[in-house]
């Protein structure tokens, strides 16, 4: 009788542990929204950008208020997002493919990659070893062939995604044709290969994602959905456009074209949650909606935030980030500890009930203990490196360390310190490094160890440039 009732307990504790791990084997649906401000949202405080699903995502889950992308411009926070590391440890640190460095410049750019490498274990081939499937729809922008695109990195499926950084056209046929950078070529292509006369891209793509909802069965799902949108070229649908071109431009935050492409997005977010509910998998489904980095200068307005997309003051780092957790997040709850896009691969192993791989996503943290209390993340200071030029306003190469309200920006060219206090600060104001020369010190010290740590790039002056300013010197004289 004895071995008869341990047998039975044995049996009842088998099936509860089962039914728990397939409970946390919860489907991950990860918006990434490209170029998307920190203000481009209602529920971020925009009174223009009408976005109500998205607004209710964030009263039903967590909405953070400082969340931050790993890079300022795209491909470095996608890498980021699917490897857990920062950026200047992978040697991807700047958009793909940006070209050669300017043999004029003062300071020769640090080396790059230029295509997510096959080595890194991803985090869609994490979720498909524990029997996901897992799904690529929109932009990818991390290489191409014959070994860089999705399918080469985990995914089962991949709809729309190619090494280009961008549509060319958001109404089919989706055609692409660029110059290339540096170099006398154009590349030409076509984002989907079917379509129908007048479908605009958003839309097609949400189409895609609801399908693959629809037809997902019992099998757990990681849907990966990286939209275009709302990066160049500005373009939506005419009847959404003069909505907004109704409104006084005293009243506008951004063009009207760019606020029915953020209204598209805010759709496609509709349709997803809305199939997720008819298909009754929105109680097993964990949702997370962000942006690569802050917003395009000639879209949108940033304010209170200084700068824009490409620059390191929080215009250009600072991004949107909500996460909706069924029984785990709380309800309309703001969070104002400082994250980053490195987060997100512990935190969607968690939500699949996988064990982490910290071996892996070393720069990044499991963000479900914030999600459900007031517990403090296990770190201090986030971390940033652009060994680049660029020509968005406001950019010049440089490392930034956050550190609490502290924030530190070391410019290599110009060479110059900045500190501010967000805290009291979050416009980025008041430089503060002449005045609080011990935090200044302090930050820098730490800066410098963290670049030594993951093997940062680091710049070198540019002999030529130096040449051609000694021969210019000596013509003035």
């Amino acid at each position: 009788m004895n071995r008869i009732v341990l047998l039975f307990v044995s049996l009842m504790i088998v099936m509860a542990t089962s039914s728990r791990a397939d409970a946390e084997h919860h489907n991950i649906v990860l918006f990434l929204i490209d170029d998307l401000g920190w203000m481009d949202l209602g529920c971020q405080g925009s009174t223009y950008y009408k976005t109500p699903h998205i607004d209710e995502l964030a009263a039903e889950g967590v909405r953070f208020t400082d969340a931050y992308a790993a890079c300022a411009v795209c491909s470095p926070t996608r890498a980021s997002i699917l490897t857990g590391k920062y950026p200047a440890r992978l040697l991807l640190t700047d958009w793909l493919p940006s070209g050669r460095w300017d043999p004029n410049a003062r300071l020769i750019e640090g080396r790059k990659i230029r295509g997510l490498p096959v080595e890194e274990f991803t985090l869609a081939e994490a979720l498909r070893d524990v029997g996901y499937q897992t799904i690529h729809i929109g932009k990818w922008h991390l290489g191409s062939e014959p070994f860089c695109l999705p399918e080469h990195h985990g995914f089962d499926i991949n709809i729309a995604g190619n090494a280009h950084g961008a549509p060319g056209q958001y109404f089919f046929p989706y055609q692409g044709n660029w110059s290339i950078p540096t170099t006398p070529h154009r590349a030409k292509w076509n984002v989907l290969p079917d379509g129908q006369a007048g479908e605009y891209l958003t839309d097609r793509l949400t189409d895609e994602a609801v399908g693959l909802i629809e037809q997902s069965g019992e099998k757990p799902f990681f849907l990966y959905f990286p939209h275009y949108g709302v990066h160049s070229p500005l373009q939506a649908p005419e009847k959404l456009t003069k909505k907004y071109e109704r409104v006084p431009k005293a009243k506008r935050q951004g063009k009207p074209v760019y606020a029915a492409m953020v209204e598209s997005i805010d759709d496609s977010v509709g349709r997803v949650l809305n199939a997720l509910r008819a298909s009754g998998k929105d109680d097993n489904t964990v949702i997370i909606f962000t942006s690569d980095n802050g917003g395009f200068y000639k879209a949108t307005s940033n304010a209170p935030l200084r700068a824009n997309k490409g620059s390191y003051y929080e215009g250009g780092i600072r991004v949107p980030l909500i996460i909706k957790w069924p029984g785990v997040s709380h309800a309309g709850r703001v969070i104002h500890e400082a994250v980053i896009s490195n987060d997100l691969y512990p935190t969607c192993l968690s939500a699949a009930g996988v064990e982490l791989n910290p071996n892996q996503h070393m720069d990044g943290v499991n963000l479900k203990p914030l999600l459900s209390a007031t517990e403090d993340l296990p770190r201090e200071s986030l971390f940033w490196h652009f060994p680049h030029y660029n020509k968005h306003p406001s950019s010049h190469p440089s490392s930034v360390i956050r550190k609490g309200d502290w924030k530190l920006i070391e410019s290599f060219d110009p060479a110059t310190v900045e500190l501010y206090n967000l805290g009291q600060d979050l416009g980025e104001t008041t430089n503060l490094a002449q005045s609080e020369p011990a935090r200044r010190n302090e930050l820098l010290q730490e800066l410098d160890a963290w670049r030594v740590a993951v093997g940062a790039e680091r710049m070198k002056p540019n002999p030529d440039a130096a040449s051609k300013d000694n021969r210019e010197d000596t013509t003035a004289r």
